[in-house]
């Protein structure tokens, strides 16, 4: 009887916990407000638009290294802005865990320049991570993407610790049992998971990512006549780890659908794009998404605003921080 009413006390604790931390969650989110700077930041979008709208004219690769950086920042451990802080001497940033070495210098760029520009307008208002929220947002919209209301008011975190990231995001080599388990423990489910996957039809990936299964004699999923075009574009990727392919051959700087039209036909560039075609439970989204790519607009942005809201912190649980680089 004792045991029994201890794993009773167990339960109704386990219970108490799990939803104290769905409420917490809610609490934050319930803070956020599409017009959050309305009155103390008024041109806050407009600053935004015009910073991302410059960038990306002069370096058309901004979109997708934003949007790589931002799902970098939130998937982890929350859309706080701790992949943007500098390592110091006494401390190893998240932006120097070996998963986030290869972001590209861009999508940092972007937001440093809106928050220099803000700063100037409307002095410790803006936090860093509602700038990389919208600016990712617009920078979508500019390369033919989705627009999605995003609600603002987060706060940046106080730390960041490349200890605190590892195992915490997908690798292109990853099995889509283990993806499948990554997004479900983030509150995802797998359509949502495939919908964020489409971000793909955007960007590149460095050769060393992918170039190991790529071999036009066997059945890794290449098209027999993309992975000799592969092979060649990195033939040389051991002496110069910089070189990569685009994610989309086909339209690689416009946000569509091709991605999702392009695995079937073998031209996937990474073991995961493959893998979403070859397992049962996420095929029937990558043929959904190659038909109509007004659905995968949809959802697409319905994954975004819900991503925008992972692990979000508000009020005195963060900060706002006066560079996006270092914490106060």
């Amino acid at each position: 009887m004792a045991k029994q009413s201890q794993l009773n006390n167990l339960t109704i604790t386990i219970i108490i916990l799990c939803f104290s931390f769905q409420s917490l969650s809610s609490a934050a989110e319930s803070h956020l407000t599409v017009d959050f700077y309305s009155k103390s930041c008024p041109k806050f979008l407009d600053i935004i638009r015009e910073t991302i709208t410059n960038k990306q004219i002069s370096t058309p690769t901004t979109a997708a290294a934003a949007l790589r950086l931002f799902f970098h920042d939130c998937f982890p451990n929350g859309c706080d802005a701790s992949v943007l802080v500098s390592s110091t001497a006494f401390n190893t940033a998240e932006r120097d865990s070996s998963i986030n070495l290869s972001l590209p210098g861009d999508g940092f760029d972007v937001v440093i320049r809106a928050k220099t520009a803000l700063e100037l307008a409307c002095p410790n208002t803006v936090s860093c991570s509602d700038i990389i929220a919208v600016a990712v947002r617009d920078l979508l919209v500019t390369v033919g993407g989705p627009y999605y209301e995003i609600s603002l008011g987060r706060r940046d975190s106080r730390t960041s610790k490349s200890s605190l990231v590892s195992d915490l995001l997908p690798l292109p080599s990853m099995q889509i049992s283990k993806l499948i388990d990554q997004f479900s423990s983030r509150g995802f489910s797998v359509q949502e998971m495939v919908a964020l996957s489409g971000a793909h039809t955007i960007g590149f990936s460095h050769c060393k990512e992918f170039t190991n299964r790529v071999n036009p004699n066997n059945s890794t999923g290449y098209n027999p006549r993309f992975a000799v075009a592969l092979k060649k574009a990195c033939s040389n990727y051991k002496n110069d780890p910089t070189i990569s392919v685009f994610n989309d051959v086909m339209t690689p700087n416009k946000f569509d659908n091709m991605y999702f039209q392009n695995i079937p036909k073998g031209l996937g560039l990474l073991e995961s794009d493959h893998g979403l075609f070859s397992d049962p439970r996420t095929r029937p989204f990558v043929e959904l998404y190659a038909r109509d790519q007004a659905r995968f607009f949809k959802d697409f942005a319905g994954a975004m605003q819900k991503l925008s809201l992972h692990g979000v912190l508000t009020g005195r649980q963060g900060e706002i921080r006066r560079r996006c680089d270092a914490i106060n």
